[in-house]
Order: C-alpha cells, then structure tokens, then sequence
C-alpha cells in the first residue's frame, strides 16, 4: 500500500473532525431539541465511540488526531513534522466548522449549536480542561507506540477516555479536550465570551504530557525491577 500523501491526509482530518463534531455537537443539539432523550449519558457515549470509529476507519491514513492539540502535541514530541501540521490543523478546523454550519442549517433554533460553556468559573473549567487532555494525551502516547497488537486497541482506549472523561466532567466543563470542536460550535453560534479555555487549556495539557510519557517510557539500567 503507497504511503498517504499530504492531501490524503488532509482530507482524513477534515473529514474525521467534521464527524467528531457533527455526531458530538450534533447529539448535544438533538437532546436539547428533544427534551433529554439522548441524555448526558447518551452524549458521552456518541463522543467515545465516534473518535473510536474514526481512529479505526481513518488511523491509517492521517493517525485520526481530530484534534489541534493532539497535533501540536505530536509535533512537540518529535513526531509530526511542523509542515504537517501547517496542514493537520486548518483541516481539522475546517471540517469542525461545516459540521457547525450544517448542525446551524438542520437545527437553527438551537442557540449554543453544542458550543462548550463552563459550569462554574473559568478558572475552574480551564484546570478541568487541562488534566482531562493531559490524561488523554498520555493514553494516546502509550497506545501509539509499541506493538501491532497494542495499535489493534488505540481506538477502544482513546474512545474509552474521551468516554469517561465527558461522563463525568462534561456537567462542569464541556470535557471539549480539542480546540477545534469548541471553536467550531462558538463561532457560528457567538457564544465566543470563555472560548479561551477551551483554546489555551487543550493545548497546554496535551503538550505537558509530552515529557511527562518521555520521562515515564526513558529506559534507565540502573532503575530497580519490582
């Protein structure tokens, strides 16, 4: 199989990110509009399983990152070159983008379009924001490496995160962990005023756990085997 080209791989993230955030946003959106029957639950669950069928159907093309931060964080650990993330991320906020403007045609008495909002402060949200893609980008690190089989099981634990992560903190924070699915549903909603939570925190979390994974993976001779 010839290696994906660059437009090849563009076009996975486009289309990966656009059915992030429509079946993401888009399951926020319709539980609104139909009073709860999807349910947090629901919204949670429809996160996890689309990021893992996306990493399954998409993975090999692009990696399936959907996710700025999760590119700026590959690019910082040595394994994304910048050239390609001059592409990964306006992809990424291009297909996020249509799914927003299509959620907006389908659904246009729908205020907040799924934009992530916190619950509390900011402050808070932004910590929240930040641990929650810390440990996301731990996972992935972990499930990115190593053997064919360990690869075989990135989309059930990446999935399983983003699942987990939104189940429990999604009432306080939006659990957004990406940068392009908030800022996709805000701007075509204008509901901008804490988008810089959801902007700033992502990509902080996802780039600490880069020396974080690199310091916990450092093969040391001299550290004692329990």
């Amino acid at each position: 199989m010839n290696e994906p080209n660059m437009v090849q791989r563009s076009v996975a993230e486009i289309i990966g990110t656009f059915a992030l955030v429509f079946c993401g946003t888009g399951a926020i959106v319709i539980d609104k509009e139909t009073g709860g029957a999807v349910s947090h639950a629901g919204v949670a669950v429809t996160f996890g399983l689309i990021v893992m069928a996306m990493i399954y159907g998409l993975g090999e093309i692009s990696g399936a990152h959907l996710n700025p931060a999760v590119s700026i964080a590959f690019t910082l650990a040595g394994r994304l070159p910048f050239r390609t993330l001059c592409f990964y991320v306006p992809g990424q906020m291009a297909g996020a983008l249509l799914a927003s403007c299509l959620l907006r045609v389908l659904f246009p008495a729908n205020r907040l379009l799924g934009a992530t909002v916190p619950a509390g402060s900011a402050w808070q949200s932004f910590v929240l924001e930040l641990i929650l893609t810390f440990i996301l980008m731990l996972v992935i690190m972990g499930v990115s490496t190593g053997s064919k089989e360990q690869g075989l099981f990135a989309g059930i634990a990446v999935g399983g995160v983003i699942l987990l992560e939104a189940m429990f903190a999604g009432p306080i924070c939006g659990a957004s962990m990406n940068p392009a699915r908030s800022l996709a549903p805000a701007l075509v909603s204008g509901e901008t005023q804490n988008l810089w939570v959801y902007l700033t925190a992502p990509v902080a979390g996802a780039a600490l756990a880069i020396p974080t994974s690199n310091y916990l993976n450092t093969k040391n001779e001299n550290r004692p085997v329990l």
